[in-house]
């Protein structure tokens, strides 16, 4: 139920990336790794993991990190403009473009992770191979909806720079770290569904619901570290390049705007912009007039 469409979805992704290939826009090659990363990963956690999801809840809670913080991750990683292009000219799914906003994914996200974490609804997904699937398939999508804010290929809002980005990381951070500190110090059982099979491998049901909440925090917290790292090198060599492009138009007398030359970086655009100064003629310092 769920490894064939992703096996699908896998295919469909190779043969885009030949064809791009193909007309000269290939997909670099890191990208393609994290893509097929993201789907191994799925794989892996849903045959690996599958089976011990029934039989204790650390086991369950290690499988949705894989798939909703780590898959995820990795499956937008590997997405450029130029791959999803066909997708977003179809009218149904370009209009679901407005979901990527940050503002609507993340409460998008933390909906979804406390929703399928209430008893009810978390338990019915242990009990029917459909709901569970059907988790699963949430989990992942809107993962890939709240890192689509970060490093995906659709444009965001202008005051999403790097200071939004940083309190957008924290707030991530926080809402995973508020649930798994209420599976550590609550001091009840959640889920009873895990009673019988707790107890034939000798853990109590609360010491497993704790093991459970204390992986949810490890991750969460690695995650967040690492984020930050990128961040911070993102930042830097953003800043960098806006100043390679600054000086190199100022030497042929050009006049470009910090701000025209944060847009062009920040839409991966550095090259083209420079390509474009570069067959600009060179003017004097009187002559120079601005670039648009």
């Amino acid at each position: 139920m769920q490894l064939g469409p992703l096996a699908l979805v896998g295919l469909l992704y190779a043969r885009r990336v030949r064809t791009l290939a193909a007309t000269g826009q290939p997909v670099p090659g890191w990208r393609q790794a994290c893509f097929y990363g993201g789907v191994v990963t799925i794989a892996a956690a849903l045959t690996s993991l599958g089976d011990g999801s029934q039989e204790l809840l650390a086991l369950h809670m290690a499988e949705h990190l894989l798939v909703g913080d780590i898959a995820s991750l990795l499956l937008v990683l590997g997405l450029t403009g130029t791959l999803i292009a066909p997708i977003l000219r179809i009218g149904a799914f370009n209009r679901l473009r407005v979901l990527a906003n940050p503002l609507i994914a993340f409460p998008l996200w933390a909906s979804d992770l406390y929703a399928w974490h209430l008893p009810v609804l978390y338990q019915a997904a242990l009990r029917s191979d459909g709901v569970h699937a059907l988790e699963h398939m949430m989990f992942l999508a809107f993962g890939v909806n709240m890192w689509m804010s970060l490093f995906g290929p659709l444009p965001m809002p202008r005051w999403f720079g790097s200071g939004a980005k940083v309190g957008y990381i924290l707030a991530v951070w926080l809402a995973g770290t508020l649930l798994a500190n209420i599976f550590i110090w609550v001091g009840r059982v959640f889920y009873p569904f895990y009673a019988s099979s707790d107890a034939a491998r000798h853990i109590s049901p609360l010491a497993d619901q704790q093991i459970a909440g204390g992986l949810m925090m490890i991750e969460g917290t690695i995650l967040m570290l690492g984020l930050f790292g990128w961040l911070l090198m993102t930042a830097m060599r953003e800043a960098q390049e806006r100043q390679n492009l600054q000086d190199f138009a100022r030497s042929r007398g050009i006049e470009l705007s910090e701000e025209r030359a944060a847009r062009a970086v920040r839409a991966g655009r550095a090259g083209e912009l420079r390509r474009r100064l570069e067959t600009t003629p060179a003017r004097t310092h009187t002559e120079a007039e601005p670039i648009s």
